[in-house]
C-alpha cells in the first residue's frame, strides 16, 4: 500500500474538528462492539457501524478506497488469525473468536481513524492474553508520543512491551499520519530504534497501530486480495487510536 508522505501539521482548531470526527468514529465502533455474538455475521457489523455514520450525516475513507480493487465496505472486519482489512461478508462468528473492528470517518475535511479487537463469548486464556498485550502495546506507545521525541522512541516502546510477552509485531503494516487524508506522513512502525526518525512536533496527528500475533510476524494476503492474515494461521490482534502531539502531550482523538 503507497500514500503521500507528507507532514501536515494541524492548528488546535484543526485538532478540534479531528476530536469530533474521532468521537463520531469510536461511537460507530462502539455500535459494532455491542452487537459481537455468536451467529452475528461480519456484515451485521458493518450496518451497525455504517447506521451511526448515517446518523450523523458522515462517511468511511474506507468505502472505496483504492487497492486490488475499490474496498466495498466502511469497515474492516478481521477474524481471529486475520490481521488487518478483512472484509464484512456473510461469516458468522462463532463462540471463541476475536473480532478486529477497524472504522473511519470522513468529518469536515479531516478523518478519524480507529481499531478494536474484542472477544466472541468465552474465549481462550491467550487469546484474551493477546488482546490484553496488543491494548496495552496503544497505550505505551502513545505515552512516547511527545514533542521532542522520536519516531522510533513510539516504535521501540510497542516492539519491546510485546517481545517482552513473547508476541511480535507486524513488520509489513504501520501507523500513519493521519488528518485531511486518511494516510499521511509520517509512517510509523510497530518495531524500531529508540532515537531514530522523525522528530515528533506538535501539531502531528497519528494514526498509531499495535497489530499483535502469537506466533511468526510474517503475513499473507488472502484470496480476496484484501484480507491480511498471519502466515502461520497464529491468532492476531489490532487496536488503534488517532492522536493528537500537543504540548501538553498526546491527547487521543478516538474516544467516546
Amino acid at each position: 500500500m503507497s500514500w503521500e508522505r507528507q507532514i501536515n501539521l494541524k492548528t488546535d482548531s484543526e485538532i478540534a474538528v479531528m476530536r469530533e470526527a474521532g468521537r463520531i468514529n469510536a461511537e460507530a465502533l462502539h455500535a459494532a462492539m455491542t452487537i459481537v455474538r455468536p451467529g452475528v455475521t461480519t456484515a451485521d457489523l458493518n450496518v451497525a457501524a455504517e447506521e451511526v455514520l448515517k446518523k450523523y450525516g458522515v462517511t468511511s475513507p474506507f468505502k472505496g478506497y483504492p487497492g486490488a480493487y475499490p474496498y466495498p465496505a466502511s469497515i474492516c472486519t478481521s477474524v481471529n488469525e486475520e490481521l488487518v482489512h478483512g472484509i464484512p461478508g456473510k461469516r458468522k462468528l462463532i463462540e471463541g473468536d476475536i473480532v478486529s473492528m477497524d472504522c473511519g470517518t470522513n468529518y469536515k475535511g479531516f478523518v478519524g481513524d480507529s481499531a478494536v479487537t474484542v472477544g466472541v463469548g468465552t474465549i481462550s486464556e491467550p487469546a484474551q492474553w493477546l488482546l490484553d498485550v496488543t491494548r496495552e502495546a496503544l497505550r505505551i506507545g502513545i505515552e512516547q508520543m511527545v514533542p521532542g521525541n522520536h519516531v522510533g522512541d513510539i516504535s521501540a516502546a510497542i516492539q519491546d512491551y510485546v517481545e517482552s510477552h513473547k508476541m511480535n509485531v507486524v513488520r509489513e503494516y504501520t501507523g500513519h499520519g493521519v488528518g485531511r487524508q486518511m494516510h499521511e506522513g509520517p509512517a510509523v512502525p510497530n518495531y524500531g530504534i529508540p532515537g531514530r526518525g522523525m522528530e515528533l512536533r506538535v501539531g502531528m496527528t497519528i494514526a498509531l497501530e499495535p497489530m499483535v500475533m502469537l506466533g511468526a510476524y510474517f503475513t499473507k494476503v488472502l484470496q480476496d486480495e484484501w484480507t491480511v492474515a498471519s502466515r502461520d494461521d497464529s491468532l492476531t490482534a489490532h487496536f488503534e487510536h488517532s492522536v493528537a502531539i500537543t504540548k501538553a502531550g498526546p491527547v487521543i482523538l478516538t474516544e467516546c
